[in-house]
């Protein structure tokens, strides 16, 4: 029982680590390459009533994350 307790522990700390360096390269990426600021992000703003979605980000992040993941997965 101590064995996968072992296992799972080591795979949660694995994972607290990436996303703390995940969590460092966005906000390094947000200020190098202007992410979240881009022509054709969506910013509303009415009165007190603000609406932000960064579209052209999003999909420059997944095209960024497909092509990086492909490379590390291809076989």
């Amino acid at each position: 029982m101590s064995g996968s307790f072992f296992s799972m522990g080591k795979f949660v700390l694995l994972a607290g680590v990436f996303l703390a360096v995940f969590g460092l390269l966005m906000m390094a990426a947000g200020k190098i390459f202007n992410l979240g600021r881009l022509p054709g992000d969506i910013f509303i703003q009415r009165g007190n009533f603000s609406f932000y979605f960064p579209l052209v980000s999003c999909i420059i992040l997944s095209i960024i994350l497909t092509v990086v993941l492909n490379i590390i997965f291809r076989k």
